[in-house]
Order: structure tokens, then sequence, then C-alpha cells
């Protein structure tokens, strides 16, 4: 028995936006070099799955290193599909010696 009627867990759970987490550190994101080869990076790897509308990348601000954000990772494709294909194909893969975590994030 559905509770809201129109809504079930897949619509709760699936949508365009991804976030990866255990993919970089606060240091790694400080040094705008450092930086921009990280959302270059991230962005051709995540282009393999679809077209990549928008990626966030929080950086540490202020010297705090524990700003809202800093380590995840936002990835918003064009459509539920692709986002559902580079989910499959990120999660549990390694990126520097640490394994990659995927979730859906609303939009």
């Amino acid at each position: 028995m559905s509770m809201l009627a129109g809504t079930t867990s897949t619509d709760l759970e699936e949508g365009r936006v991804l976030q990866l987490l255990n993919m970089v550190t606060p240091e790694e994101l400080i040094d705008n070099e450092d930086y921009e080869e990280i959302c270059d990076d991230i962005r051709e790897e995540c282009e393999k799955y679809g077209q990549v509308m928008e990626m966030k990348i929080p950086r540490p601000s202020g010297g705090s290193r524990q700003s809202n954000g800093v380590g995840k990772i936002f990835i918003k494709y064009d459509s539920n599909d692709s986002a559902k294909k580079a989910m499959s194909a990120l999660a549990g893969r390694k990126f520097q010696d640490r394994t990659v975590v995927t979730t859906y994030f609303p939009e």
C-alpha cells in the first residue's frame, strides 16, 4: 500500500544528480592548479556516461577545511539514464587509492 500516491521508492532514489564521495580530500582542493586538474579529470571521466550539465566541487574557504560540502563532488547529468549509467560504473572504483562511493542527490 502506497502512502504517497504516484510516488515510488525508485522515484525518490533515482535522479539526474550524483554525489561522489571519497574521491578528493580538502588538501587536494586548496591549490588552484591541482583543483583545475581534478575538475578536468573528473569531468572527462563522467562525460563517458552522458552529458554533464553541471559539476560542483566545493573548496575549503577561509582557512577552514571543514566548509560545507568539501570533499564531495556533485555531477548533474542531462537525464536519469545517464546518471544511472555513471553510478553503476563509478561506484566502487578506485581514484587515487580511494574507493569511490556514489549516491543520488536531490536536485
